[in-house]
């Protein structure tokens, strides 16, 4: 009788072990519930910067000069004195032309000029003569005047020589032909031993001159307004940039707004210079243009995937004190050069979440971890 007491104390011990077990597997997942796991984010600073203002377009490269070469005298090129690509400042010789025909037409000019001037020396002795002697009565007047009229006769005929002499010195120098500009040389179009003729307008070769050079290029017409309220104030800065508009190949300033828009395309056509030291331009070459047309001071900008695109707008996570997020509706003043400008709805210093955000909700616990590079460094 003794032993039924304590089998029954055995079995009731077992049953509170196992509701105990029981009660303990009902809780915790409760537990677990309500120690929810962070969310990994890279987190970073809003910063306040100077924002440009960028009007975007596609130019053309040109030559500040272009000078197609061509020949004023006819003949036989004998020389070629030039190397095809190079750079030749104002006035090298490029192409010489047999000048034996016109050495020869020279030499006769001006024979026949000392020709004449020897006439004119003896017939002013003579006009010399003829009047000591009309003093005197033994000369007529008509035998006089016609030697004064031989002596203005052959002042005449010199002073053609002259000019013949003149011309035939110009047809010489034709047979040199020279840079007239400094520039960079294309290909040569003639070779040695070629006759041209000046009446057949033959392109000998072409001459750029490529510093500076020019780009022109074209922007729509609504934006004529402030590039001629922000031209007039100083030359607005343009950048000539490569094709795909990571690397700027020069600077430079704009000079020419065009006199009218043009109808069919309603763009207004633009011209910028740069010096191109470097010779980065080159004439015929497409590139990418910017234009500055003004700076916001102070903007706070972010890295622009930091914000986000909503149903109804635009949106940034905020970070709390306690480490959890706030979404914040903003306005994106401009995206640009991989930073975005917030005209409203961020203010510098505060802690936004850069990447990780589409895990995200509002109110939601974060693991922070910094940026690798801080968000208001330039990119």
């Amino acid at each position: 009788m003794r032993k039924a007491p304590a089998a029954l104390a055995a079995v009731l011990v077992l049953i509170a072990g196992g509701l105990g077990l029981r009660a303990g597997l009902f809780h915790a997942p409760a537990a677990a519930a309500e120690a929810p796991q962070a969310i990994p984010v890279t987190i970073g600073t809003v910063t306040a910067h100077d924002l440009p203002i960028y009007l975007h377009g596609i130019g053309t490269v040109q030559a500040a000069n272009t000078v197609t070469i061509r020949s004023r005298a006819d003949g036989q090129i004998v020389g070629v004195d030039f190397t095809e690509g190079q750079e030749v400042p104002a006035g090298t010789l490029l192409y010489q032309i047999d000048p034996r025909p016109y050495a020869a037409a020279l030499a006769l000019a001006e024979a026949a000029r000392a020709k004449d001037e020897a006439q004119l020396q003896s017939a002013q002795a003579d006009l010399a003569r003829y009047a000591s002697l009309l003093s005197r009565g033994f000369q007529s007047r008509q035998s006089y005047d016609q030697q004064k009229a031989q002596v203005a006769e052959l002042h005449a005929a010199i002073a053609g020589d002259a000019a013949q002499v003149e011309t035939a010195r110009l047809n010489l120098d034709y047979t040199r032909i020279r840079a007239p500009i400094a520039g960079r040389l294309g290909a040569s179009l003639v070779d040695i031993g070629n006759i041209i003729r000046a009446s057949d307008n033959t392109a000998l070769v072409t001459l750029n001159q490529i510093r500076p050079i020019f780009v022109s290029f074209a922007l729509p017409q609504q934006e004529i307004d402030a590039i001629r309220r922000h031209q007039a104030v100083a030359p607005l800065a343009v950048e000539a940039r490569s094709r795909d508009d990571k690397t700027v190949l020069a600077d430079g300033k704009l000079t020419l707004i065009d006199n009218a828009i043009d109808p069919a395309t309603g763009t207004i056509h633009l011209k910028a210079r740069f010096t191109n030291r470097t010779e980065r331009l080159w004439p015929g070459e497409f590139v990418n243009v910017r234009v500055t047309l003004a700076v916001r001071p102070h903007m706070p900008t972010v890295p622009a995937q930091t914000v986000q695109q909503g149903p109804d707008g635009w949106f940034v996570y905020v970070v709390r004190p306690d480490d959890t997020v706030q979404r914040r509706a903003v306005q994106v003043a401009a995206i640009q050069d991989g930073r975005a400008a917030i005209a409203k709805g961020l203010a510098p210093g505060e802690l936004v979440v850069v990447a990780g955000q589409y895990r995200l909700t509002n109110g939601a616990k974060i693991a922070p971890r910094p940026a690798a590079h801080p968000p208001g460094a330039a990119s």
